[in-house]
């Protein structure tokens, strides 16, 4: 596909994009060229479009070529106009899809060569294919003009991804203003959005604006949706910041892909945002290798800013580019809705190209083509010395101006080289693993290791892919740079050519050997989408090969892997293969490929292993979080490996050392002393036997098994969830109370501890009582308590429990635990004061609604507010919570100023078959009403038999 043919689809249906649903569209205007379009024949006056000349007042749908073929939905018109007194022709094309009537019938279909949908006459007919083989028989039609036997077959470009639907890429331009915002700002923000599957991944490069502390996502009315605190190290340069929103609902989505989702940067001057804007979908936006944010040239004029999305023609020297801009035209300025303006591309001040245009307040973006580029201005684009400039024209000019540079992203440029990519393909186990960054000044850095070649590496080049069987086309030479196994640079002059390419998914890196001198091992630069993991910008992965299983494999196939420790000891991995489960036939294959796993080395290799991920297509991510000690210490000796097995190779197919450096001691949140989280693999399940359990549950993007506990991702400090018959029960830590007077509080613990004199000299007491037995070890805490001790037992997965107390028994080493008696109450209502009380009290007399200005006093009760309103003190209420409405299985009361919320309890069903038609919040079997009591039954039930 054509990059020029796709930007000039993008022109035509840019205000489609940009404004749906508008009835009146303006339209776009498309210069004549004369230096480059067709002469009019005879020297009459038109329009030379595509190629070919129109007369004036003549009409067509304008014709891309394949694989677009003609615009039927688009009608160009050449219209009349005087150019320096002489007779000329202006082409203006506009969209006529918002004019077709809507299809009464479920499934409307589109018939050749018309624009519309229509009925059709009779539901029979072939079934329709599915996108994925759409897009599959795409790849292999670009290269029908290839050499089938000789060729790169895993070519993926960067129009093939825009063509998946799993994969649906956003833009958004965040300025100070306009309303319903009132400007206070200069600053300007790009920010380029990722859906990937349930995924919404986003980077934002931004000027003018001090260091966000979060992005805020928000729907039409203002509800806040989501909401990413940023960190000063999740971004691969200054002014940039990366982030993830996992598993957006569908709702969610489809106010993303309606174009009604809100972005906002939240900085501490500016707790409200201080830079908004909505998050649109743009054709243009998976072509775009160079980009530029436009700020005001002047300071004080507060909400403008622009951005520009450049590309280049495949072939020929053309720079396509679409401006986006906000505050430019004065609100309400001048007669005419349409304004002059100017756009400049400069060189150190001096103009190299200029483009004249008219422009509207209600669509004041702009896209153009700059023809033939020569080879100077090439070299300053990739340098990033070429500068944008717009300002209106008339009597309130404005500017705005930014410096082209090449596409910022949070994604890593990273290369898989194995065999079974080879232009002649190998199968000796060897591997390449390569990370690539291209900076704004041009400059291309490189890593490529090569890992278990069959002999000596004589080259390794970065190329194009071959249009010939003896024709490598080769980019760059790495090969003075390799030493030990890696080669390691800067490439200090590539061309605008080669870094569109690079953007675009579309070069190799090859390794030659004395054994093969075309190449053993190949793979494809590919950019991957920002996953969160921080050790892709600072640690080269490790690279995963056949030569390093015992005993060698000879396998075509080759991946690489980066693996991390964050604080609390959880392993975060992600892993790409190539050359694993690709048929020969050309078919989508969609079963599991492989497995990973995380093991030791030594002689019993087989002793302490963890099974990490299936493979259903090349990437597998996720966290482990309950390591046991032995894998964390061999991981910190630099004595694990990460293992790939296969059907073919069950034992491994490709492996890799690992070394993480480490202090843990286990692993698991380290939630508070004493209180460890329970193994979420005691027994080790495949994710589809998980999926297919109907106790399971699935909270936050992961599949739990019942019975687990886990920290959420929420709050990995402070709060504890388990799984229990496929709900999520999500509870704060209650801390016990300390039997010290020095007191405390560690980062990274949620509840304080006694200080460590204190604490050693509790130690000796309990060395002391586990030596003469005087002492207790309580199973449910796993901590020993010396005799005559009472506590609040802790108990998996309930936590502390309030209603129980327990004794040591130092003569007999017993536990002994009993109910705790609550005293008996005259009250009709009882309340628990809080969720963790073990006993309810009755509540304070209520007060009158006039008695609200009184309780806001500081010498009585206070009253609470939550959302938008006030609660009297021991008021209760059912929360309403955006966008789900009021949650009547949730009951909030108000207690002294604080808000207490805790979701309705509910005893078990022992039927097979509950129904919860009295009761939308607890299911009950079909029998007499239970007792008004149930609930306080339950509640205590677990004490009951727990302390049997």
């Amino acid at each position: 596909m054509r990059t020029a043919q796709l930007l000039l689809l993008a022109q035509l249906l840019l205000l489609t994009q940009l404004l749906p649903g508008r009835a009146a569209r303006p339209k776009l205007t498309l210069p004549i060229r004369p230096d480059t379009d067709p002469l009019p024949p005879g020297g009459a006056a038109g329009c030379a479009f595509g190629g070919r000349f129109y007369a004036l007042d003549e009409t067509w749908h304008p014709d891309l070529g394949e694989p677009f073929g003609v615009m039927r939905c688009v009608i160009c018109h050449c219209e009349p106009r005087n150019r320096r007194g002489k007779p000329a022709g202006k082409v203006n094309c506009k969209n006529m899809k918002q004019d077709c009537p809507v299809p009464t019938c479920p499934r409307p279909t589109l018939l050749p060569g018309h624009c519309c949908h229509t009925c059709p006459k009779a539901l029979i007919g072939p079934p329709e294919k599915s996108p994925t083989l759409d897009t599959f028989e795409y790849f292999h039609d670009k290269e029908d003009n290839l050499d089938k036997p000789y060729n790169d077959r895993s070519y993926l470009s960067s129009e093939g991804l825009a063509r998946d639907d799993a994969r649906t890429e956003f833009v958004a331009l965040l300025t100070s203003g306009p309303e319903p915002w009132h400007p206070t700002s200069s600053a300007v923000a790009k920010a380029r959005f990722t859906l990937l599957r349930s995924y919404l991944l986003f980077s934002i490069s931004y000027e003018r604006l001090g260091q966000p502390s979060r992005v805020r996502f928000s729907d039409p009315e203002g509800n806040v949706l989501f909401e990413h605190p940023v960190q000063k190290s999740a971004a691969p340069a200054d002014g940039m910041l990366c982030g993830m929103w996992r598993t957006v609902s569908k709702a969610n989505v489809q106010l993303l892909r309606g174009e009604q989702l809100r972005v906002s940067l939240i900085t501490r001057a500016q707790p409200s945002g201080e830079v908004h804007g909505h998050i649109l979908k743009h054709r243009a936006l998976f072509a775009e290798t160079f980009g530029a944010i436009l700020t005001s040239s002047d300071p004080t004029h507060l909400g403008a800013g622009g951005m520009a999305m450049l590309t280049l023609s495949d072939t020929e020297n053309n720079l396509h580019f679409i401006l986006m801009a906000r505050g430019l035209l004065e609100p309400g300025a001048g007669e005419s809705p349409w304004v002059p303006l100017r756009v400049r591309i400069l060189h150190q001040g001096q103009t190299l190209r200029e483009v004249r245009a008219n422009i509207t307040a209600e669509d004041p973006d702009f896209a153009e083509v700059l023809s033939e580029l020569s080879v100077q201005e090439l070299q300053w684009l990739v340098q990033g010395q070429l500068r944008i400039v717009a300002e209106t024209e008339g009597r309130h000019v404005r500017q705005l101006a930014g410096t082209i540079t090449t596409r910022r992203s949070c994604d890593t440029i990273q290369s898989v080289l194995c065999g079974a990519d080879a232009l002649l393909p190998t199968k000796t186990g060897a591997v390449g693993s390569a990370k690539l960054a291209l900076h704004e000044n041009g400059t291309l850095e490189y890593q490529v290791q090569v890992v278990g070649t069959a002999s000596e590496v004589v080259g390794i080049t970065l190329e194009t892919k071959p249009r010939r069987k003896s024709k490598r086309n080769v980019l760059f030479d790495m090969t003075p740079s390799y030493k030990d196994g890696l080669a390691q640079g800067t490439w200090q002059s590539p061309s605008a050519r080669d870094a569109h390419m690079l953007l675009q998914n579309e070069l190799f890196l090859n390794v030659a050997t004395k054994d093969w001198a075309e190449g053993e091992l190949r793979g494809q630069v590919i950019s991957l989408p920002y996953s969160g993991l921080l050790a892709r910008y600072t640690e080269m992965p490790v690279a995963l090969a056949g030569q390093l299983v015992s005993p060698p494999v000879g396998s075509g196939a080759g991946g690489h892997a980066w693996l991390s420790l964050d604080e609390h000891c959880h392993l975060h991995y992600e892993i790409t293969v190539a050359g694993l489960g690709r048929p020969s036939d050309g078919t989508v294959s969609a079963h599991l490929h492989g497995v990973a796993e995380l093991g030791e080395m030594g002689a019993h290799p087989h002793q302490h292993k963890r099974l990490l991920k299936g493979f259903y297509s090349t990437e597998a991510q996720g966290v482990v979080k309950d390591l046991d000690t032995d894998l964390l210490q061999h991981l910190a000796q630099g004595t694990a490996f990460l293992q790939v097995s296969t059907k073919a190779h069950p034992h491994g197919e490709m492996r890799g050392w690992v070394h993480i450096p480490n202090r843990c001691h286990t692993g698991g949140t380290r939630l508070s002393p004493g209180e460890a989280e329970v193994s979420e693999g005691t027994k080790t399940r495949d994710l589809e036997e998980l999926k297919k359990d109907p106790n399971s549950c699935f909270f936050e993007g992961q599949h739990r098994a019942h019975g687990t506990r886990w920290a959420p991702d929420y709050d990995k400090k402070c709060s504890i969830c388990s799984c229990q018959k496929r709900t999520v029960i999500c509870d704060p830590i209650l801390c016990q109370p300390l039997n010290c007077t020095r007191q405390v509080h560690p980062e990274d613990l949620c509840c304080p501890i006694c200080e460590e004199e204190k604490t050693g000299q509790e130690d000796i007491k309990l060395e002391r009582a586990r030596d003469s037995s005087e002492g207790c070890y309580f199973d449910g805490d796993k901590t020993w308590r010396g005799s005559g001790t009472r506590w609040h037992p802790v108990v998996p997965p309930f936590g502390l429990i309030k209603c129980a107390i327990c004794t040591c028994k130092g003569t007999t080493g017993e536990v002994h635990c009993e109910k705790v008696q609550c005293p008996r109450l005259t009250c009709a209502n009882p309340v628990r004061a809080s969720p963790s009380d073990c006993c309810k009290q009755c509540p304070a007399p209520e007060k009158s609604v006039p008695a609200l200005a009184d309780s806001m006093q500081a010498d009585g009760p206070r009253a609470c507010r939550f959302g938008r309103r006030w609660y009297l003190n021991n008021e209760s209420w059912h929360p309403s919570v955006p966008p789900f409405g009021e949650m009547k299985c949730i009951l909030c009361w108000c207690v002294s100023g604080e808000t207490h919320c805790q979701r309705q309890e509910c005893p078990p069903a022992a039927c097979a078959s509950p129904t919860r038609k009295d009761n939308p919040c607890c299911a009950k079997c079909h029998s007499p009403d239970a007792p008004s009591d149930v609930r306080e039954k339950v509640h205590d039930s677990r004490v009951e038999v727990w302390s049997r």
